[in-house]
């Protein structure tokens, strides 16, 4: 079985990368995308530890974009290492101010937190934030901490710095990546039918139409979306460790004719966005 969408604590993930590929091989699963934020730390260990159990390691990103001035993340898998490692450099040292200017509003509102010691490669996030304010007693879980202060447009809420999804779309196509639109629904810009030409102009190639937040509904809904653009199709549980109620790995079972379909855009990906890409967004 197939897992596109996964987090380590290189990013905002609770399991190591070899602890993510234990559990995943004891899942069922067969082939796991490392899909951190921002950064591609947690491949090597990945890779190595995958090894022992005949799992395949596809490497991947989860960028951080803004669109219609709200959160849009873009799925990126394959990128060449070397190409995409130096432009994140800027994404990931802005993940670092946001979180601490997110540690300066929370102090002005009377909630001081000591800022956790993020090593080498690891991206930081909300969920950082959100335990250190558990762990200062401001908060009884992490949960309370989102409702509470670090929800969009919550009081201690610091948005992205500027990174348009059309520009990390390109970035991702000019690194050699498949970027994919990560879970549509989550997206509070617009409507998926409404934003998606834009994001195919820019050059995307798939879509996760298989999230744990997705409806029955909204995977039909999706799917006709990926046959009217030509748009791979990828799924995931989004997995971030064993939280309670959370998703769990391997939980949507979904099959391996999805990679196939991944590794075939893979090989047929042309750089930044063609004549094509805008004849298939209707923006030519």
């Amino acid at each position: 079985m197939l897992e596109l969408h996964c987090h380590t604590t290189f990013s905002d993930g609770t399991l190591a990368p070899t602890e993510l590929v234990e559990a995943a091989a004891a899942a069922g699963v067969r082939a796991l995308a490392i899909t951190d934020h921002d950064t591609l730390g947690g491949w090597d260990e990945a890779i190595a530890a995958a090894r022992r159990f005949g799992l395949t390691i596809v490497p991947g990103i989860e960028l951080s974009t803004v669109w219609h001035g709200r959160s849009l993340h873009v799925l990126g898998f394959y990128p060449q290492r070397d190409l995409l490692e130096p432009p994140l450099r800027d994404r990931f040292e802005g993940r670092r101010r946001r979180a601490r200017q997110m540690a300066d509003k929370l102090a002005k509102l009377g909630y001081p937190i000591v800022l956790p010691q993020i090593g080498a490669g690891i991206a930081p996030g909300r969920p950082h934030i959100a335990r250190a304010l558990v762990a200062a007693g401001h908060a009884r879980t992490e949960r309370e901490a989102f409702d509470r202060w670090l929800s969009d447009g919550g009081p201690a809420y610091v948005s992205y710095e500027k990174f348009s999804a059309v520009e990390g779309i390109r970035l991702l196509r000019d690194c050699g990546a498949v970027p994919v639109w990560a879970h549509p629904f989550l997206f509070r810009g617009g409507e998926p039918s409404e934003i998606l030409p834009e994001l195919v102009a820019a050059g995307l190639r798939g879509i996760e139409i298989y999230h744990p937040t997705h409806t029955p509904t909204q995977h039909a809904m999706l799917a006709q979306l990926a046959r009217t653009y030509n748009l791979v199709a990828t799924g995931g549980s989004d997995y971030h460790g064993p939280i309670k109620d959370g998703p769990t790995l391997n939980q949507l079972q979904l099959p391996l004719e999805l990679l196939t379909a991944l590794q075939a855009a893979r090989l047929t990906n042309r750089g930044p966005a063609s004549s094509s890409d805008r004849e298939r967004s209707g923006l030519r």
